[in-house]
């Protein structure tokens, strides 16, 4: 008995060494990798914030390593899906190393709490983790782009006033900005008039934000403006159409979703609510039956 209770000390005092050489080594490397500095940076989520040090320590030892044309491909990646202001490529790969090994531990504590060993669990969780941050990504992509189609005819009511009342093209993405309702436009409308502040000319910063966003209706968008400019349309009226397209294409989208509810609607109906309503009318029946000996 005492000799369990030593093996019990030994093995948490070496634990809780094993914890305190950990955070140890990581605060020493956190102290060679260069200062992080997210002045111009979108903000982490708090999960993220918590084990961003480690994420860096990762990508500064080895994940700068890796090939450029790869780190290339994974930049463009990020900045197609609106992450590219919230951390580099490096960073995003070290994000998913980092994610591999925490499901691979996390099962692992799991798996040996209930007694229970799975070797295809071991190969496949390290595989699932890598590629869970591609999964988040996704969603960031989903959420950008909805809130994008979501806000675009209020924008362009926006800069067409603000055109109408007198402003130039800048002035009035300057006046959308403060009065248009918060969105990823906001931000993007703002990249855009820091590059035209910077010297870049308007079309070609108008190309970058389609670029960035690669949204068909925000595409249509700038490229009507820049054939007005160069036609020498009336930019108003441009606006003006555009911004009535746009609020039609939304409406036609809420259409389609509100014609397609009853259709998803029905594998729900036919899982869960069915069987359950047909269980409740049946069992006063079947009891029923049984009171009167007919089973």
């Amino acid at each position: 008995m005492m000799g369990s209770d030593f093996s019990d000390i030994i093995i948490g005092g070496c634990v809780a060494a094993s914890v305190f050489f950990t955070f140890l080594t990581v605060d020493q490397l956190n102290k060679v990798v260069p200062e992080d500095d997210r002045e111009f940076m979108d903000p982490l989520p708090p999960v993220i914030q918590f084990i961003w040090p480690l994420i860096r320590i990762i990508a500064y030892f080895g994940c700068s390593l890796l090939p450029y044309p790869y780190l290339q491909s994974v930049e463009k990646r990020l900045r197609k899906n609106g992450v590219s202001y919230m951390m580099l490529a490096e960073e995003y790969i070290a994000l998913r190393v980092f994610s591999a090994f925490s499901f691979l531990l996390v099962w692992c504590v799991a798996l040996k709490l209930i007694g229970q060993w799975n070797p295809l669990l071991y190969c496949l969780l390290p595989v699932l983790g890598f590629f869970y941050p591609d999964i988040w990504v996704r969603d960031i992509r989903k959420r950008q782009v909805d809130g994008v189609l979501r806000t675009l005819p209020a924008y362009l009511d926006f800069i067409t006033m603000a055109v109408e009342a007198g402003l130039n093209f800048t002035g009035a993405i300057e006046q959308a900005r403060k009065k248009g309702p918060a969105s990823p436009l906001t931000i993007e409308f703002g990249i855009v008039l820091r590059d035209l502040r910077s010297g870049i000319k308007r079309a070609r910063a108008l190309h970058r934000m389609a670029d960035r966003l690669d949204i068909h209706e925000v595409t249509s968008f700038v490229n009507a403006i820049i054939q007005a400019e160069k036609m020498g349309s009336s930019m108003a009226m441009v606006l003006r159409i555009q911004a009535e397209q746009r609020r039609n294409e939304r409406f036609q989208r809420a259409e389609k979703k509100a014609m397609e509810a009853p259709v998803k609607l029905i594998g729900p109906l036919v899982i869960f609510i069915f069987p359950t309503t047909f269980m409740v009318l049946a069992f006063p029946i079947a009891m029923k039956f049984i009171q009167e000996g007919m089973f």
